[in-house]
């Protein structure tokens, strides 16, 4: 099974770009768990940072940004509640994207 850690390590993935830094400093670069939501989190963060730059968008930039931080909470969400129970399932739309292994 998985160490110990690491569904504490993959639920503070989730939580802001600091907890994914700790996240990736303390890993074990074996655990598939561990990876596979640090992947899904680093999309997330990603996804917050565009839906950051979409306000600069004229006429539906604030609109767009807000729906892409709703998603992207949602998604925040249920990543967190996937690695509390350890399942690996990916999260829709943005799951099956692979950034790192």
């Amino acid at each position: 099974m998985y160490q110990n850690n690491s569904r504490t390590l993959a639920v503070v993935s989730y939580i802001t770009w600091i907890g994914w830094i700790i996240a990736f400093l303390l890993r074990d670069r074996t655990d598939a768990f561990t990876a596979h939501h640090l992947n899904q989190a680093l999309l997330i963060n990603l996804l917050r940072i565009a839906g950051g730059l979409c306000v600069m968008l004229p006429l539906i930039g604030k609109t767009v940004s807000g729906v892409v931080g709703v998603a992207a909470f949602l998604f925040i969400i249920m990543g967190i509640y996937r690695a509390a129970n350890w399942r690996t399932d990916p999260l829709p739309l943005i799951g099956e994207i692979r950034l790192m292994y």
